[in-house]
């Protein structure tokens, strides 16, 4: 069988082209930056380009700017790819902005150091900006042209050029976000307020329309702002989107599509480089295998779906998802998958390291029983695994004993990404919310998105589970709609658990969202801390409140027995 084709990753064409001068300024206390990357990059997060200029009348204005520009172009390409555009450039421009104001705290040379900062990133069929200060963003599509940031000045006559907002200025930085849908011929521009000040709006559009060369763009409105008086350092950065990406993320990543769900396979039989060695779990949807490399001699997990979903174009986006997903995690508590080229796989599937053991599920069904001490180190390291995909801004969904793995070295990993979310994920109609009723919080029951406390609450109650056998809440039936009221404390099963490991669970799977952990490294903290610094447990729902019929009974009895006093009086008069 030939290899799929492959997707061309770089179909966004961009041309750029740029000019700054200091004009009739000693020094030039603009920067600004263009980064091109290329292939998976590109696609990943996209082309991006920067104009700073450093607030004048203080130290440092230059060192500002440079500094901003610099971080952002160099750190925006480190965050994950599971970060959606907004929250990666928010991260970055909020550390530099506590940078800035800690080096204008140690040296009075650069207290007030701050800049103003335009950023503007063409990604797919998108754009994205973000915005402080008085540089600003246009887009000229035809005979439009948009300006797309507001200036953050004092509305007022006598304090126009005077900033309300820039990086550096304050402890709170609050930038402005915006995005759009991109089109092929679209041409922006990023400058700072020595060019647009000066030429105007009319003038700024007649030279993006007579220029059509980016570069020859810049430089002109670079020279005529000069030439019209401008007394400022001017920076101008051109744009011209010539091509869109024909393949959206979900094309990109749908490369796989066109690759057959493979056969059902048996041991012994060969799939591409691999070995089939076993089958080890078979699902509604998805089979896993245990491969050996028939290259390498290693051994390996293949996911696969079932054959009977090889129409079902849902299912073939979901394992890609899951793919995409999963290669991102890099740590411990996750296998790791293996990359493949496109040329060597021919089957819908991925590979992930292999590890032997049976889940705690699997323990448990054989009549294990877990101590105190062990079910406090597996939360322990469930707690990490969470922090984990924390960070990454994915949720599990689907968290509980038939999911965790534990090794023989006291480490845990949570298997299984087939449900898990993320910002970055191409796949929305992937929303919704699975999981196992049992082990699902109360909120995803009324239809709310899922988020890092639901994943916490599942966790508090595998910790339960593994503890008591039994449910926060009881045991939840598919398709049964639970009432929430309070958890049974588990030391009802088990008298043996310490009233600290008590609260903590009690705490962990709250009814209500806001009394459960906000973090798993605050969960992680209090399972460390254990005795020492307890945590309490929630407060209880009054007897009223988890009984609506009884409040309705208590307050027709109080309707009653007033009407019935009433009685009496008017029968006494």
């Amino acid at each position: 069988m030939q290899p799929p084709p492959a997707v061309d990753e770089s179909s966004l064409k961009v041309c750029v082209g740029h000019a700054s001068s200091a004009g009739r300024r000693d020094g030039n206390e603009d920067f600004f930056g263009v980064a091109t990357p290329e292939m998976a990059e590109l696609a990943a997060k996209g082309v991006l380009a920067v104009v700073a200029d450093g607030v004048s009348g203080a130290s440092g204005g230059r060192e500002a700017a440079e500094y901003s520009v610099r971080s952002l172009l160099g750190d925006y390409y480190a965050t994950p790819d599971t970060w959606e555009v907004p929250l990666a450039l928010d991260r970055v421009l909020s550390a530099v902005n506590r940078w800035l104001l800690a080096q204008g705290a140690a040296n009075s040379e650069l207290a007030g150091m701050a800049s103003t900062l335009s950023a503007l990133v063409l990604r797919g069929k998108r754009f994205y900006l973000a915005h402080v200060g008085d540089t600003r963003i246009y887009r000229i599509n035809a005979d439009e042209c948009v300006q797309l940031t507001q200036d953050h000045v004092w509305d007022r006559p006598d304090m126009q050029h005077v900033l309300k907002r820039a990086v550096g200025l304050d402890r709170h930085l609050v930038i402005d976000y915006a995005d759009g849908e991109l089109r092929a011929g679209d041409v922006f521009l990023i400058c700072s307020d020595g060019v647009w000040e000066p030429l105007g709006h009319a003038h700024l559009v007649k030279l993006l329309q007579l220029y059509r060369d980016p570069r020859l763009a810049a430089e002109a409105l670079v020279d005529a702002a000069l030439r019209a008086g401008g007394q400022d350092n001017a920076t101008a950065v051109v744009l011209r989107v010539d091509e869109i990406a024909e393949h959206s993320w979900r094309d990109m990543l749908g490369v796989g599509l066109q690759l057959p769900v493979p056969p059902r396979f048996k041991p012994g039989g060969e799939v591409d480089e691999f070995e089939v060695l076993e089958l080890i779990h078979e699902s509604r949807a998805t089979l896993l295998y245990k491969v050996r490399s028939r290259r390498t001699g290693q051994v390996f997990a293949l996911k696969t779906l079932q054959p009977v979903l090889a129409e079902d174009k849902a299912s073939c986006e979901g394992l890609l998802a899951e793919e995409w997903l999963a290669k991102r995690l890099v740590s411990a508590h996750f296998p790791q998958v293996v990359p493949l080229s496109s040329a060597s796989r021919h089957w819908l599937y991925y590979v992930m390291s292999y590890h032997a053991g049976a889940t705690l599920q699997g323990q448990l069904d054989r009549g294990g029983h877990f101590s105190i001490t062990e079910v406090v180190r597996i939360g322990t390291q469930l707690a990490k695994g969470i922090g984990a995909l924390q960070r990454l801004s994915i949720v599990h969904r689907d968290i509980k004993p038939a999911n965790l793995l534990p090794d023989a070295n006291g480490g845990l990993r949570i298997l299984d990404m087939g449900v898990a979310l993320a910002a970055g994920v191409p796949y929305p109609e992937l929303q919704g919310n699975p999981g196992t009723p049992s082990f699902m919080a109360p909120e995803l029951f009324a239809g709310e998105p899922a988020t890092v406390q639901s994943d916490l609450y599942a966790a508090g109650a595998t910790l339960y589970h593994l503890l008591t056998r039994s449910y926060p809440y009881g045991e939840i039936e598919p398709f049964q709609t639970p009432h929430f009221t309070d958890p049974i404390p588990p030391s009802r099963y088990r008298p043996g658990i310490p009233s600290w490991l008590e609260n903590l669970l009690l705490r962990a799977v709250a009814r209500e969202r806001n009394q459960r952990f906000e973090t798993a490294e605050e969960m992680l903290l209090a399972l460390e801390r254990g005795d020492r610094h307890p945590v309490s447990a929630p407060q209880r729902i009054p007897l009223l409140e988890r009984n609506r019929l009884m409040r309705w009974q208590a307050a027709c009895m109080a309707l009653a027995v007033t009407n019935l006093l009433l009685l009496y009086l008017l029968f006494l008069r």
